[in-house]
Parts: structure tokens; C-alpha cells; sequence
């Protein structure tokens, strides 16, 4: 239902398609693509009825054939316009490079990906394809051009006072109270509604009420007493479905033709369905003729600028709206909030022309405009004083040009530094020397250096120039007072930022060591304070300043460069101690020691199978492995002291400890270290086996059993088994290797919990000689026996 109602609406707007191209039907295979959309689309917004399209369709004299056609051409457009969505997303951009491109590379200073166009001079502009440049926007274009907008009639309002009846009207008359009844009724073409059993009554002309009054006093043949007083019934009468108009626009518009649209429609709807004016049509001039006679003039500019609709005015059957050419139309361009193409018609002048461009933007250069104007022979120049913007009358083709303010100021100072307000000031009465404008910034701080100020000026070329004075003579009126330009800039130096940030620095014990600026009268207890105190292993004594020594050049009688004094200090940093009192010079360092008998506790920690096991102090720094067992209560009876392990810092040490236990003096008996750990395992009654064995396993150990024993039981070794760097790890973590001495091979001894490890060759590495290789190289040795007993023998004769 909802595409046959597009067919229905596209088939009824073929009408304003007879209008506009010819006076004969035209065929429906005749129509472009582009002609049946644009009058789909607008028909649309007519705000007429399914059944009014289809009447009006009928009227033209299309048949059911035709609409068979248009329903097939529909079905093509639409599967066209989808497919050109994406390409035409997909080129947008492309397209508009290539553009830009083009203006670009004739100016020769464009990017290649800018799409501004509107850069290009004037003296380019004869170089430049006119179809590249963009059209210049006409005020008032978009009100028609807005896809988001039109001026569709709304048929649910209220049935408007003033409507007048015709032919094809429908009325709803309803009846209620004692007697209930109701009727709907068409106005015929002969301007009459029939009721059952009563005459015609005549309506056409007649509007809303007064056809009600007629109607309602024929009812009352029907019903007696109806609407009065006392009857107990009543009747209210209401517009139903309104009737279709047709209007006829011509002169200057996109779409020029009769319209068939709703006899609710305003001017603005039937502009809008044709398209509203075109690039020569008006805005300011829109003439509804009726009767031939001109009824209404229509200016846009009154609803685009005040929203005023009072010349908008309802539509009657064959109305006819004729746009005229413009008169004048003006550019404004440049620094005013619209900037585009303005009609202006006769007695306006340029104020009423900004007004329309919603006046100039903040930074508009108003003291004068420049316009370019067209003569009968070349262009002409206009400056435009702000005096004479009221009264100057704009032509025809006048291009006005608002430029922008300079960012510059023309009374502008700045003082800087060691003032008590500095910033910005005017040149002004009371502020014209900079005795004045040190007075109006507050005066120099504290802390200024009046022997020197400086001013930043430009000269009149606008070279940089720096003007140096004595401020401290200037103030006191010692020096004559020096006036200031524009854009002067007055800097007053402070002490501070002419010297080297100044300094104190305390390093060591303290809470918080660090630099910190100096002040003076600082003293060495203030300085202590400032780093939070001292830690617990400072010492108060052979406390170290160091100082520099100054000399800016001069001869020092001495090779010395640094004064160092070392002494000692009351801890509680009391007032009256000397040395606290002590006061610093800039760039001092404090040294605060640590106490040498200071010691912070240490400790170690045992496991496994001692009787005490846990964590212990060490309480000298000769304490070793032997007595931390001691402290532990020794051994349990189940404890592997041949497993015995030292961690270190994340690092196994190895340890034998039943040597450690047997002769405390052996090398094995380590100095304790803070946090290492001690683990003593129990007894292990395996031998594991890793590497290049055929069954990497771990086997019960037997007392007597060798290494060959063990290898054995794991199968013996892989292809890959490197057979001379067997070892043997073990308990304790040291690790023993297989060694060899000429022909006797010497096998470590594997203790209960070691583990027995195969290194293997890589996959890949050649692992001895292939036969062929040993062939040779037994050939080879024959030979040399040969030659060697052939030697011996000839040398014997």
C-alpha cells in the first residue's frame, strides 16, 4: 500500500508537469528519471489527499496502463539511487580535492587537499574556470533549498473562521441531544450540499459559519427547535476533507507552472513546492494576483528578518503568483556575521544592507569600507566613512568588503619586573612619562634595582630599539622624565633576578636532606630544623661545613678554595649553644655523620630439622654458621647435614655442614650476613637422574652403588649423551664433574638426595666421525706408517 500510494502521488503531480513543459499530456516513458523525483518529492509536501492526487491524476486523462508504467519506472529509480549512495559518498571527497586542486595549483600557494576557493584574487580570477568557482549565496535561497524544511499545510488544525467553500469540500454535521444523527456531505461543482430528503443547499462562497447558519436552518425542517433554546437537540458542523486548488506560478522561479495543492495552502507552500525564486527571480517582490488584480506583494525579507507573515496569505482556486526580477543585488563580504548576496531595492542604502547581514562581527575594520563597483567600462573603488554608511545607496553588482581590525592598539604601554602592579596601561591625561606610569603600577617594590630600567620601543621603520636610564635619579627627579610611545614596553630588574639563586644544602642523618634556599641570618640549627631533625645514627660530633671562598677575580693570598670547619653540636639544638648559633653564607653544605657504634639489628633465620628452628639476631659481627645451629638447639636426629643449604640474597651457597659442625674453624664456616637463611633438610633416600638418560628417574639409594650403578638403572645414556661432563650435584648444591687422567676414569661420589646430570649435545651438532671419514683417516695412517718404515729402513742400510 505505501508504494502504490507513491504511485498515486507521482501520477497526480504529472499535472504540474503538463503545466511547465507543454500544453499536451505528455507520455509516461517521455518523463526523465530527474523530472518524475523532483515531482514526487513535491508532491509529497502538497498536503493533498490519496484520493485528490488520484482525481487530479484521472483529470489529465492518465490511465490505469500508465500507472502500471509508472510503477515499473519507480522500482528503477529507486535501485539506481541506492546504488549511487555509496559511490557518490566514496568520490565526495576525491572530487573536491580535485577542485581545490586546480585553483590551487593557478595560484601556486594552495595545499592540494584545501577546499577554500574563496582565496582566489582578483587578478586570478579571469584565469580560473568560472564552472569551478562556488556560486555566491543569495539571502533568502536556503529558506527553499532545506531538505529538513517545508510549508506542508497542517489539515489537523481547527476549521480556520475565514475558510470559504467551494466544489469538492467535505462537511461533517453531526447532530446530538433528544435526536442523534449524522451526515457527511460533498460540495458539488454546482456549489450545493445535499442532505436526505431536503433541497440542495447553495454554500459556495459562503465561509465556515456562515454556510453553518444556512445549513443548520434547513435541518430544521427535519428537526424542529434545532440549535434553539429549550429544544433539547443540536447540530455542530465541521470541515471535513478540504478541496484541491490550483494556482499558477510564474516569472522568475525554479519550477514555473500550475500547481494543483490543498485549498489550505499559503503563498509559502506554493513557492516552496516550485522551488521558490531562481538566481534572477526576487525576494522582495512576490505579487499574489487574483481576478487580475493584485491582491497582496509579498517581501521575504520581512519573514526571514521578523518572522512577519502578515502578506503570507491563504491561496484561492487559480490564483496566480508572479515573482519579478530583482532589482539590485548587493555582496557583502568579510567581517559582517552573514556574508553573502543581499537584494536591495529602491531608497535603501548600505545601513539597511548590514542590517540584513545581522551587522558587523566583533573584530569589523568600520572605519571605513571599500566597494567594488562594475561601470560601463572596467571596475571602480569606493572607500565608505562610517559617516556615510546611513546615506550611501548601494547599485546593482556592488561588492561591499569589510575588513579586520589590526592587532595592535594604538595607546598601548607595559611595565614588567619589580613593580607592585605590572600589566597593561593606556596612554592617556596623567599617564604619559614613565615617572607616571611607574606611579599608576604602585611604585617599585622592595626589592627593585633603580640603578638600571630599560625600554622596549619601535622606531619608526619599526626597527627594535632598547632605550637603558637611571630609574632611582628619574623617581627622585635627578633626571628630566622620559616620555612614552605606543607599544613601549618598561621592564624594572629586581635584585633577585640578577644574581644566582642562593642556597644551602645539609646531606647525612638527617630526615630530609636536601637543598633549601638560604636567608639571611640563617643559622646551622635553623638549617637542621628545615631537613626535619636528626635521625637516630647521627652523631653530634665531627659535624662538617664547607663553604666557598668568593674572591669575583681578586688575588687570594692562599691556594685554598674551600673552608672546611668540622665541629660538634648540642643535640637538642638549644639557642644558646655556640654552634647552633653558628650562621650560614649562601651555598654552604652541612655533612651530618653517622655514629660509629650505631648498629641497626640485624638478622638470620634457620629451617628444617633443628630443634629452634625461626629467625635470630646477630648479635656480632663474628657470628657464623656453627653458631646459629648452636642457638638452634642443633640437629634433630632425622636432619641431612650433607644437604644442607645457605641462602644468600637469592643466591645458594654452598656449605658443608657436618664439616662446619665437626671443626668450627674450617673455611666452610661462614660470617653470618643480615637475612640469610639457613635450611636444613631431612634425611633423602633418592638419587635423581636428568639429561641424557633413556629414563630420567629418580632411584632409592643404596649404600656401595657407583655412578655407572645409577646411570645404569636409568637405562643408561641417550645418542645425544655428552659421556665426559657427567656430574653430580650434590644435596648441598656443589656439584662434582667426572674426571679423567689418561686412561683412569674417576666417577664423584653420589650421597644420599644428589642429583646425577647427562649433559647433551644439540640435535644438530655432528657428533663424531661418520665411517667413511674414519676409513680415511685410517688410509691416512697406513700411508704414513708405510713411508715412515721405508725411511727407516733405507736410513739402517
Amino acid at each position: 500500500m505505501k508504494l502504490f500510494s507513491r504511485f498515486l502521488l507521482t501520477l497526480s503531480f504529472l499535472v504540474l508537469v503538463h503545466a511547465a513543459f507543454s500544453q499536451t499530456k505528455r507520455k509516461v516513458e517521455d518523463l526523465s528519471d530527474e523530472e518524475i523525483s523532483t515531482f514526487f518529492e513535491r508532491a509529497q509536501s502538497s498536503g493533498m489527499t490519496e484520493a485528490q492526487l488520484e482525481k487530479a491524476a484521472k483529470a489529465q486523462g492518465y490511465t490505469s496502463a500508465d500507472i502500471a508504467k509508472m510503477r515499473s519506472r519507480l522500482t528503477q529509480i529507486g535501485d539506481t539511487k541506492t546504488k549511487e549512495k555509496t559511490t557518490t559518498s566514496k568520490s565526495k571527497t576525491s572530487s573536491k580535492r580535485t577542485v581545490s586542486g586546480k585553483l590551487s595549483t593557478k595560484k601556486g600557494a594552495k595545499n592540494a587537499d584545501e577546499e577554500d576557493s574563496e582565496d582566489v584574487s582578483v587578478e586570478d580570477e579571469e584565469m580560473v574556470d568560472s564552472t569551478l568557482l562556488p556560486k555566491k549565496k543569495i539571502y533568502g535561497a536556503n529558506l527553499f533549498n532545506n531538505k529538513k524544511l517545508n510549508f506542508e499545510p497542517d489539515l489537523r488544525i481547527a476549521t480556520p473562521v475565514n475558510y470559504t467553500l467551494g466544489p469538492d469540500d467535505e462537511l461533517n454535521i453531526d447532530i446530538f441531544g433528544e435526536v442523534m444523527d449524522n451526515y457527511t456531505v460533498t460540495v458539488s461543482p454546482e456549489g450545493t450540499v445535499k442532505i436526505l430528503n431536503l433541497s440542495p443547499i447553495y454554500v459556495n462562497g459562503l465561509n465556515v459559519e456562515a454556510a453553518s447558519a444556512r445549513i443548520v436552518s434547513r435541518l430544521r425542517q427535519l428537526y424542529q427547535g434545532l440549535n434553539r433554546p429549550g429544544s433539547g437537540s443540536s447540530a455542530i458542523i465541521t470541515l471535513g476533507n478540504v478541496r484541491s486548488i490550483k494556482v499558477t506560478l510564474v516569472g522568475e522561479v525554479e519550477n514555473p507552472g500550475s500547481y494543483t495543492i490543498s485549498s489550505l495552502a499559503t503563498v509559502f507552500n506554493a513557492l516552496y513546492l516550485a522551488g521558490g525564486p531562481n538566481e534572477n527571480g526576487s525576494y522582495r517582490s512576490i505579487r499574489v494576483i487574483r481576478n487580475n488584480k493584485v491582491v497582496r506583494t509579498l517581501d521575504l525579507y520581512d519573514f526571514l528578518l521578523k518572522a512577519d507573515q502578515k502578506d503570507n496569505i491563504q491561496l484561492k482556486d487559480q490564483d496566480i503568483i508572479r515573482v519579478g526580477d530583482f532589482e539590485s543585488h548587493v555582496e557583502l563580504a568579510g567581517e559582517v556575521r552573514r556574508p553573502m548576496v543581499f537584494e536591495a531595492v529602491k531608497g535603501e542604502t548600505l545601513k539597511d544592507i548590514l542590517r540584513y547581514a545581522g551587522g558587523f562581527t566583533d573584530k569589523a575594520y568600520t572605519y571605513s569600507l571599500n566597494v567594488r563597483r562594475n561601470t560601463s567600462r572596467e571596475l571602480k573603488l569606493l572607500n565608505i566613512t562610517q559617516d556615510e554608511v546611513a546615506t550611501f545607496q548601494p547599485q546593482n553588482g556592488d561588492s561591499i568588503s569589510v575588513g579586520k581590525i589590526i592587532e595592535r592598539y594604538e595607546n598601548r604601554v607595559t611595565v614588567s619586573g619589580a613593580v607592585f602592579r605590572p600589566g597593561v596601561f593606556a596612554i592617556e591625561n596623567g599617564l604619559t612619562t614613565v615617572k607616571e606610569l611607574i606611579k599608576r603600577a604602585e611604585g617599585p617594590r622592595e626589592n627593585a634595582f633603580l640603578n638600571r630600567a630599560t625600554i622596549s620601543r619601535r622606531k619608526e621603520n619599526y626597527d627594535p630599539e632598547m632605550i637603558s636610564f637611571d630609574l632611582g635619579k628619574v623617581l627622585r627627579g635627578e633626571l628630566a622624565d622620559i616620555a612614552l610611545h605606543r607599544e613601549d614596553s618598561l621592564t624594572v630588574y629586581s635584585l633577585d633576578s640578577l644574581r644566582e639563586y642562593q642556597k644551602v644544602s645539609i646531606f647525612g642523618e638527617v630526615n630530609k636532606p636536601g637543598i633549601f634556599e638560604f636567608r639571611a641570618g640563617m643559622k646551622v640549627a635553623d638549617l637542621i630544623l628545615q631537613a626535619k631533625g636528626f635521625k637516630e645514627a647521627a652523631s653530634y660530633a665531627k659535624i662538617e661545613l664547607s663553604r666557598r671562598i668568593i674572591t669575583h677575580g681578586n688575588e687570594n693570598g692562599s691556594n685554598e678554595k674551600i673552608i672546611v670547619k668540622t665541629f660538634d653540636i648540642d643535640g637538642s639544638l638549644n639557642i644558646s649553644n655556640e654552634v647552633s648559633q653558628y650562621e650560614l653564607k649562601p651555598f654552604d653544605i652541612i655533612s651530618i655523620r653517622r655514629s660509629p657504634n650505631y648498629e641497626v639489628q640485624r638478622g638470620v633465620s634457620i629451617e628444617g630439622m633443628v630443634n629452634y628452628p625461626g629467625r635470630y639476631a646477630i648479635k656480632t659481627d663474628d657470628q657464623k654458621i656453627s653458631d646459629l645451629v648452636f642457638a638452634a638447639g642443633g640437629l634433630k636426629p632425622e636432619g641431612f647435614l650433607d644437604g644442607a643449604i645457605l641462602y644468600r640474597d637469592s643466591t645458594v651457597v654452598g656449605v658443608k655442614l657436618s664439616e662446619v659442625l665437626r671443626n668450627p674453624n674450617s673455611t666452610n664456616n661462614l660470617l653470618l650476613m643480615e637475612n640469610d637463611r639457613l635450611v636444613i633438610p631431612r634425611i633423602l633416600e633418592t638419587v635423581k637422574l636428568t639429561g641424557g638418560v633413556q629414563n630420567p628417574i629418580s632411584i632409592a639409594f643404596q649404600a656401595g652403588n657407583s655412578l655407572q650403578d645409577y646411570l645404569d638403572g636409568a637405562g643408561g645414556y641417550t645418542e645425544y649423551a655428552d659421556k665426559k661432563n657427567v656430574y653430580v650435584k650434590a644435596p648441598n648444591g656443589i656439584s662434582t664433574k667426572r674426571r679423567r687422567f689418561l686412561f683412569i676414569r674417576k666417577n664423584p661420589k653420589v650421597y644420599p638426595g644428589s642429583e646425577i646430570v647427562v649433559p647433551e649435545f644439540p640435535t644438530n651438532m655432528k657428533k663424531g666421525m661418520t665411517t667413511a671419514e674414519a676409513v680415511g683417516l685410517s688410509s691416512a695412517l697406513v700411508s704414513v706408517a708405510l713411508t715412515l718404515t721405508t725411511l727407516i729402513n733405507n736410513l739402517t742400510k
